[in-house]
């Protein structure tokens, strides 16, 4: 046999050999970064046909063999691949689970406007406004007669992805925080659940902790003597429950208005709280700092002024207004 047929026959026997790994370590079809969804229930068959009609891979044939000889398991999430992906990395990324989530933060004071907002591109508007009312997450969160979800998700960081449910990431929220918020709600003066509403007022007066227990202090003792809370927060509520989103200061108009949240308009707590409280304003809520004041006001500088009666109270008002006096003069220059 001449050595020019040996070489032949070599190279022919090498090919198909050389034609797999070229199959499974070559560079893919896929021409810019793709996400695929693997959602619950999704089979073998499904993903292979989803990543060859997405251009994440050339051969769904191919996939499914390799799939059922290494008896891949799928796991649910949201999957990421680059430009040029080989076969040999799309299946090592699915087998691995390398999972791509996102950070969603709910932060302290958020309300349900701005907790819908953030969880937007998860959860769709009209599904989130139905579960914010399920007496069932209400349930799981530790307050089976809340009548909304307002208050009852935990201040944190979530990481989520788009192959989740939106009631799964609801359920997520209301169960961080029966685990890491309602043990903290026990023993103060209130029940548990009016203790959540104060401190979530408390969160939206101040965000001073050295001022929370004293502002908690004021409405604790209005409530003990009937006296209206005239919490500026509950009567911006008052006007977002309406439709009315517009975050602005309070207008006489919202002060007036006839509300079950507008404590310038009924006496007590509000039905719910109106915010997410934080560590400090529950701590607040649950020893409020008893003492002689009845009123406060902002300073115009960060913090309130406090008072024991009404016209040490309108002196404070005063110097609060001269304040913001000052401050435009100076930004006119």
């Amino acid at each position: 046999m001449s050595l020019r047929l040996f070489l032949a026959i070599l190279i022919l026997a090498a090919a198909p050999a050389a034609g797999g790994w070229w199959a499974w370590k070559g560079r893919g079809p896929l021409r810019q970064e793709a996400t695929v969804l693997v959602r619950k229930g999704a089979n073998i068959n499904q993903i292979a046909d989803q990543l060859e009609r997405d251009g994440v891979i050339r051969s769904a044939s191919l996939f499914k063999l390799w799939a059922r000889a290494r008896k891949l398991q799928l796991i649910r999430g949201e999957y990421t691949f680059e430009p040029r992906a080989s076969l040999s990395d799309v299946t090592g990324k699915l087998r691995r689970a390398e999972i791509h989530f996102t950070s969603v933060s709910i932060p302290e004071g958020a309300h349900a406007w701005a907790v819908q907002k953030r969880l937007k591109d998860f959860v769709p508007e009209d599904v989130f406004w139905t579960l914010w009312k399920s007496p069932r997450l209400a349930r799981t969160a530790g307050f089976e007669d809340a009548e909304s979800l307002e208050g009852l998700v935990a201040p944190a960081t979530y990481k989520l992805h788009h192959a989740m449910e939106p009631e799964e990431i609801m359920l997520m929220l209301v169960e961080a925080f029966r685990n890491q918020v309602r043990p903290k709600l026990e023993g103060g003066p209130l029940p548990p659940y009016e203790t959540l509403i104060l401190a979530s007022l408390v969160e939206k007066e101040t965000k001073l902790p050295e001022e929370q227990p004293k502002v908690a202090g004021v409405y604790l003792k209005r409530l003990k003597i009937g006296m209206r809370l005239q919490c500026d927060p509950t009567s911006l509520y008052a006007r977002w429950i309406t439709g009315d989103l517009r975050f602005t200061a309070p207008t006489p108009e919202d002060i007036r208005r006839p509300s079950r949240f507008n404590t310038y308009t009924v006496k007590g707590l509000p039905p719910t709280p109106i915010a997410v409280p934080s560590p400090s304003a529950i701590a607040a809520a649950k020893e409020p700092l008893s003492g002689k004041d009845l009123y406060f006001v902002a300073t115009g500088r960060g913090g309130h002024s406090f008072a024991a009666n009404l016209r040490d109270h309108n002196r404070n008002v005063g110097t609060y207004r001269k304040e913001l006096a000052r401050q435009k003069k100076a930004i006119r220059g």
